[in-house]
């Protein structure tokens, strides 16, 4: 799900659906939404449905934030789904959070949506000329237009016919009085799996939601297909043409969880194989490994595991601090830092510690982290990268910002050694990445922050930031 306002890509987020008459569906949601939470930090919202209502409760904040006190419940509720953003900024808005729910000429429907459109503006100039009156800043409000206004009779046409207008990365869950639905774009950029619980079926954006709730992993849906849930069982629609399968490596570098299994390739093994890779080529030596906890971790394990230097922790994280990745300004992230990691002094003084990320972005929080490490006595500190260098903008629901705050588009690997103030520096390159996809076809992958190879016709790319922005924001003051 992304959001305009400002003209940034922001987020990943996370969808979660469960359909069961046994079952407390809103409870199992809420749960498999805390098992996501590492998607999404912004809000948070379940909808639910009896068959006959639909009731949503949503909030700003963490998971157990929104739903404190309770969850939404209802009588004989069979159907919920939920959803957890990401932070933003000028979007943290209670009528942004998600699902959504409407009434249109069919009934009413729930949506939750994780990904980017990237035409989504220029669908929603097209309806606003039309006199269509849009409530909220966000592109999922653009495909609850398109199928309260297509002329498809079924729900499932409804959603198709809406889906094959829109471009870029989506991944949905949909709830009817009666059915729930999950649909994945055409290039399966971002993740989402079926469940099997014993009275009911789970839909989650990724396998560890299904874990928590004890559901049985079934399979990942498919590029372009749409799964229809209800009473009579699971349904599979291919509802459109085949597409260059191009899925988020961004997923097995940072943003799923290690104990997820997406589209068959463990989260956990590709991040230990980059972690073995980025030994192999980068030729450090050193006394420790050390990761920047928790998404450098696992390679910095496989770096040790290949290289025989001991593993130690040599930054203590503050698991109470969300992650710093999208603080909205330098000056909230410079402070997050701080308040999120600590240098071990007793691990790391005196020793030449090679330090292991996950990707460098702006390179602003890697220069605290080294500064951090040398000021705590680390006689010299090698960072290791388990990604190549990011050097152009995402499209398709990440924030990787706007091309000119990515350090990598206009700094050497040498120019951002010196900026963070590290000894050493080396990425994993594009081909020791692919390597480490030991489950998937590598070429499945997109890998368009790297190379600038976009899976999506050029035409289709936006050629700058405005063509997002919904709503220009006054400046304060």
């Amino acid at each position: 799900m992304s959001d305009i306002l400002g003209g940034k890509w922001k987020e990943e987020c996370g969808v979660y659906g469960v359909f069961s008459h046994e079952e407390d569906v809103t409870t199992l949601t809420y749960l498999g939404l805390y098992a996501l939470q590492h998607r999404g930090q912004e809000s948070a919202g379940i909808a639910v449905t009896d068959g006959a209502w639909m009731d949503v409760s949503r909030g700003m904040g963490l998971v157990n934030e929104v739903f404190r006190h309770q969850v939404p419940h209802m009588e004989n509720q069979h159907i919920a789904i939920g959803h957890v953003r990401y932070s933003t900024t000028g979007s943290s808005l209670l009528i942004n959070t998600q699902p959504l729910i409407v009434n249109y000429a069919g009934g009413k429907i729930s949506l939750a949506h994780n990904g980017n459109l990237t035409n989504a503006a220029e669908i929603r100039h097209q309806m606003e000329q039309n006199g269509t009156i849009f409530q909220t800043s966000i592109d999922t409000e653009v495909i609850l237009n398109l199928i309260a206004r297509s002329r498809k009779e079924t729900i499932e046409d409804r959603l198709a016919d809406s889906l094959l207008q829109v471009k870029g990365a989506y991944c949905v869950t949909l709830m009817t009085e009666t059915k729930l639905i999950g649909a994945r774009d055409p290039h399966g950029f971002r993740p989402l799996c079926l469940g099997k619980l014993e009275n009911g079926w789970v839909l989650s954006s990724e396998s560890c939601g299904l874990d928590v709730i004890g559901a049985e992993f079934v399979r990942d849906i498919e590029p372009g297909e749409m799964v229809v849930i209800s009473d009579q069982g699971v349904e599979s629609i291919h509802f459109a043409p085949k597409a260059k399968l191009s899925a988020c490596i961004f997923e097995h570098i940072y943003f799923a969880r290690p104990d997820s299994v997406i589209d068959g390739q463990s989260v956990h093994a590709a991040r230990f194989m980059m972690g073995r890779i980025l030994a192999r080529e980068s030729g450090y030596t050193g006394d420790i490994v050390i990761s920047v906890p928790d998404s450098g971790t696992t390679a910095a394990t496989g770096f040790s595991f290949e290289s025989g230097i001991p593993f130690c922790e040599g930054l203590m994280k503050n698991r109470y601090i969300g992650r710093t990745f999208i603080q909205p300004t330098q000056k909230k992230r410079d402070t997050a830092v701080k308040l999120k990691l600590n240098a071990i002094r007793s691990a790391v003084e005196g020793k030449s510690v090679i330090m292991v990320d996950d990707s460098i972005v702006r390179g602003t929080t890697s220069g605290k982290i080294v500064k951090m490490l040398q000021a705590a006595g680390a006689k010299e500190v090698k960072m290791c990268v388990s990604s190549p260098p990011i050097g152009y903008p995402c499209y398709y629901g990440i924030d990787t910002s706007v091309r000119k705050e990515l350090i990598a588009a206009s700094k050497s690997v040498e120019e951002i050694r010196q900026y963070i103030g590290a000894d050493a520096l080396h990425f994993l390159s594009l081909e020791g990445l692919k390597a480490a996809m030991t489950a998937v076809d590598p070429s499945h992958m997109c890998y368009a922050c790297f190379n600038s190879d976009y899976p999506i016709e050029r035409g289709e790319v936006p050629d700058s930031a405005g063509k997002y922005v919904f709503e220009q924001r006054r400046p304060k003051g």
